[in-house]
C-alpha cells in the first residue's frame, strides 16, 4: 500500500481549508485517511499552519512519500530537515545532540526571519497607507482651490494710472460728438 502525506480540502466555497493527512494514494482527496497531521489555512496573510511535526517525521521515517505542495509545507516547518537529520544518526554519521542542536540553530534563524518578515510586511502597509492619504490629500487640496476660484467674486480693476483717465475722458468726448451728429439728421427729418 503506498501512503501519501498530502492535504485534504475542507471549508466552504473561495475560503479553503486545508488539512495534512497521511493517506491511502488510492484513496479520494477528500476521503478516508490514516491520520490527520495538522492544518494549513492559505486565505490568511501570511499563510498559518498548525502541524504535529514529531508524528509527520515518523511517518517520512516509514516511508511516506509527500504531494508537491505537502512537502514544501513540510521543508516550511523544518520536518524535511529533522528527517534527514535523524537519517544522519540512524546510520550514525552524527550523534543525536549534534542534530538536536543543528535543528535547534535552524528554528532560531528561521524565526528571526518570520519576525523581519513580520515587520517588514507591517512597514510596508503603513508606507502604503500614508503615499495614499497623502496623494488623496493633493488631490483634495487642488479640488479646493477650483472650487474657491470658481466662487471668488470678479475683482474689478481700478484704475492705476492717470493715462488711463485720459483715455475714458477722450473716449466720452468722442461719444458726445457721435451722439450730436446723430442727433442733427434725426432733428432736420422731423423738421420737415
Amino acid at each position: 500500500m503506498a501512503v501519501k502525506i498530502r492535504l485534504a480540502r475542507r471549508g466552504r466555497k473561495k475560503k479553503a481549508i486545508y488539512d495534512i493527512v497521511v493517506a491511502d494514494a488510492r484513496a479520494p482527496r477528500d476521503g478516508r485517511f490514516i491520520e490527520k497531521l495538522g492544518i494549513y489555512n492559505p486565505g490568511t496573510n501570511p499563510a498559518s499552519i498548525v502541524l504535529e511535526s514529531d508524528k509527520a517525521v515518523d511517518w517520512l521515517l516509514k516511508g511516506a512519500q509527500p504531494t508537491d505542495t505537502a512537502r514544501s509545507i513540510l521543508q516550511h516547518e523544518g520536518v524535511l530537515l529533522r528527517k534527514h537529520l535523524q537519517v544522519g544518526v540512524l546510520k550514525g554519521a552524527i550523534s543525536q545532540e549534534v542534530a538536536d542542536s543543528r535543528f535547534e540553530e535552524w528554528k532560531g534563524s528561521k524565526t528571526d526571519r518570520k519576525a523581519t518578515a513580520a515587520d517588514t510586511l507591517a512597514s510596508q502597509k503603513e508606507a502604503d497607507k500614508k503615499a495614499k492619504l497623502d496623494a488623496e490629500r493633493k488631490v483634495n487640496d487642488a479640488r479646493a482651490e477650483a472650487i474657491a476660484k470658481k466662487n471668488a467674486p470678479p475683482v474689478e480693476e481700478a484704475p492705476a494710472s492717470e493715462e488711463v483717465v485720459e483715455e475714458t475722458a477722450t473716449d466720452e468726448a468722442a461719444i458726445d460728438a457721435t451722439d450730436a451728429a446723430a442727433e442733427a439728421p434725426a432733428a432736420e427729418e422731423s423738421a420737415e
